[in-house]
Formats: structure tokens, sequence, C-alpha cells
């Protein structure tokens, strides 16, 4: 059987913010998950959490560990663990290195010298290394943590867009402890464009045609689960485009956002028509930049 080499890039993320990293550094040092966990302000099912997490994407074992005992049991760093953390400090330092150098937004440039390249505000690094991060969610909004509310087993992160649109998302205990989740923490909000449903503009403001089926049925609808109810983001369409029986809208949000997704069918809509989009708190990721 062929060894699989290791994924490191995939492991390492957004190093500098990522707790995983943390309770791995943790392990290191004192050879306890549990001691990690406390270390890192997490619940030990978190901290297993994000050791499988980090393995499954190192795609190597990065701890060797030994289950029971009163303090939960023991742990060592793998020679794998051990590289990635190093690699990790390296990189972080190289990304202090490289923001340090750069002038702040507006410098200007003495002149005969080089130009130099403008960067953004310090509040805004985050945004700035979410641009190396890939994935298949064509939704990919900057957003700000307005208030955590636990529901169950579950948390609900409320957030704020730019212009002032409002968007939850629910995801574990676990997850919002390894992300570090409070209030006025800067984030990335992503969802898949088939996670969003659009139509018509209803109630005031709304121009056109309204829209027939009643508000608290396309809430239903778009929800998919009886307990959720998804945030409603109104804005006008930019681009329509034929997707089956459906069709695939480019709508510009507030503040100059701008969000895709999917109309009804049955219901088409026009470039300029004001509509609203549905987005339910389970189909939102949130993600951190470094």
């Amino acid at each position: 059987m062929t060894a699989v080499a290791p994924q490191w890039s995939q492991a390492l993320g957004h190093a500098a913010s990522d707790k995983r990293l943390d309770i791995l550094r943790g392990i290191a040092r004192s050879g306890s998950i549990s001691q990690a966990a406390r270390e890192a302000g997490v619940s030990y099912k978190a901290a297993w959490q994000a050791l499988d997490t980090l393995s499954n994407l190192a795609g190597v074992e990065l701890v060797q560990r030994a289950v029971g005992g009163a303090g939960g049991g023991g742990a060592r760093i793998t020679e794998a663990g051990q590289w990635l953390l190093q690699a990790a400090a390296a990189l972080d330092e190289a990304r202090q290195a490289v923001l340090a150098r750069l002038p702040p937004l507006g410098a200007t440039t003495p002149s005969g010298s080089a130009p130099t390249v403008p960067v953004v505000a310090a509040s805004a690094v985050p945004a700035l290394a979410a641009l190396g991060l890939r994935t298949s969610m064509r939704n990919q909004l900057p957003a700000q943590v307005r208030q955590l509310r636990r529901e169950g087993a579950v948390v609900v992160a409320d957030l704020a867009l730019s212009g002032g649109a409002a968007l939850s998302a629910r995801l574990t205990r676990e997850s919002a402890q390894l992300l570090g989740l409070q209030a006025g923490l800067e984030v990335l909000a992503l969802c898949k464009a088939t996670a969003v449903r659009v139509g018509p503009l209803a109630g005031p403001g709304a121009t056109g045609a309204q829209e027939e089926t009643p508000a608290e049925t396309w809430v239903a609808d778009a929800a998919g689960l009886d307990h959720e109810r998804p945030a409603a983001l109104a804005g006008q369409v930019l681009r329509v485009a034929r997707a089956g029986v459906a069709q695939e809208v480019v709508l510009g949000l507030a503040g100059g956002l701008q969000l895709v997704g999917f109309s009804t069918p049955g219901r088409a809509l026009r470039r300029g028509s004001q509509v609203q989009a549905w987005v339910a708190p389970s189909a939102v990721v949130l993600a951190l930049g470094a």
C-alpha cells in the first residue's frame, strides 16, 4: 500500500489564528490533552475534535495518545507534529515581517523612489488573509460577530455585514470555542449559492408585482428546518442567468456586497428589480483570517 504524502498546507491553514495549532502546542508542552484544552480555553471534547480535524487535514498522525485516566489520558507529539509546529512558527514570523515592511494606506512615495504597495488598515488584515482561501462556496462575505446565543447544544452567531444587513450562523459549541468566537470578532461568512433562495421583495418599498406567497411560507420553504428562521437580505438584481427551471441570481446588497442565489422555479426575476434573499443559519460557515 502506497503511503499518502502529508498535506502540510492544508493543516497549516491560517496558523496565526488557529486554536487547533494552539492545542497541538499545548500538548507538546504538557503531554496532556486536557491541560492543552484548558490553556486554549476550550472543552476537552473540542480539543479532541481539533486534533481529529488537524490530523485529517495533514493526512498523517500528529499526536499519539492514550485514552483514560483521571486527567483524560496522556499524549505525545509525533515527529510530524513537531515539524508542523515549526512550520507554523516560521510562517507566522514571515507573515509578520511582510506586514511590517508594507506602508500604511495612503502613504506617499518619496520622489525618485520605487512605488510602494498600499495596504489596508490593520483591522482589515483578516479579510486580506482570506483572499488565500479556496472553496467551492461562492458567497464569501466579510462580517462582524454581534452576539452569540446558546440554543441547546448549539451556538447561534448573529453577524453584521457592511451596510447594516444581518446574518446568522448556526454551529456547535465546540466549533465556536475552537474559532474563539466573541462579540466584535471579524469573520468571513461563507455560503453555497444553492443554499440561497431569492424571490420578489414583498412589503413596503417593493416595486412591480408583489409576491403572492405569504412571507412565512417563503421562510419555511427556504429554511428546510422547522426550528430555523432564515435571515432575510434585501437587494437589487444585478445579473440573471437561466439555470434549468430556476434562475441563478446575482444581487447587490447594501454596503457594496454581492450575493449569489437561485430563484424558486416559476418566479422570473429581472435585472434591476428589488428582491429578497433567504439564508438559513445552518447554511452559513464561519472562517477566520490570519
